[in-house]
């Protein structure tokens, strides 16, 4: 058994993570900014943890994880405001690192978007522009340090029912879509599957069961 924290606790892509890796039989903290989802967070079966990460340096930010043993970055500042964005989607994630280092904590899932990285090629004037700039300058870092790091680049999320099976980009996924239920089921396989550490996974739904394909 395993103690997880996931940041953006309240997301999502979260409140489905949380309940399948406790099945898998790990204890769970989940990270949430606002007091008001406490007992969402509670309701699944996770510890809710109130903290702004947005404004915690890597020292409080060590403090909140010591004592878990892999960390799940599903935070995000939900774009619309380019300071914010940077502020949580790049600085902030990139201090949960540090601090996961800093405490002893090894593992580390980044949850990112299909299509992520330097050469991510959304022209300025976009409102996405911000987001990518961000999600690519915390993933390049997330691949400089020592952690045993996995980024998932789940293509389009939608709010389908789960199907349990995807496609990787290097088996020919696209980038079009894919469950928010398979993102969370991918996150969970991933987190126990040491063969994913070290791998950008870039992902549709497909017709390849998640555990195979991973």
């Amino acid at each position: 058994m395993s103690r997880i924290a996931i940041f953006g606790g309240h997301g999502q892509v979260a409140l489905r993570l949380a309940p399948l890796l406790i099945a898998q039989g790990h204890q769970v903290g989940s990270i949430v900014r606002n007091p008001d989802h406490v007992d969402d967070i509670a309701n699944i079966g996770a510890t809710p943890l109130v903290a702004d990460i947005e404004y915690l340096d890597v020292e409080k930010i060590a403090a909140l994880i010591d004592g878990f043993d892999a960390v799940v970055w599903s935070a995000g500042a939900g774009g619309g405001n380019p300071d914010r964005t940077y502020a949580v989607d790049r600085d902030a994630a990139i201090r949960s690192m540090d601090a996961a280092g800093r405490v002893g904590i090894s593992r580390y899932v980044m949850v990112s978007y299909f299509g992520a990285g330097p050469d991510h090629g959304v022209e300025e004037s976009s409102s996405f522009h911000a987001y990518a700039e961000a999600k690519a300058a915390a993933d390049e870092y997330l691949k400089s340090t020592s952690l045993s790091w996995t980024i998932l680049g789940p293509s389009a999320l939608t709010l389908d029912q789960g199907t349990g099976s995807i496609t990787t980009r290097e088996n020919g996924a696209t980038g079009t879509s894919v469950t928010r239920d398979d993102v969370a089921a991918v996150a969970a396989v991933s987190v126990d599957n040491p063969s994913t550490i070290r791998r950008f996974i870039e992902f549709d739904n497909g017709d390849t069961p998640i555990g195979d394909a991973l």
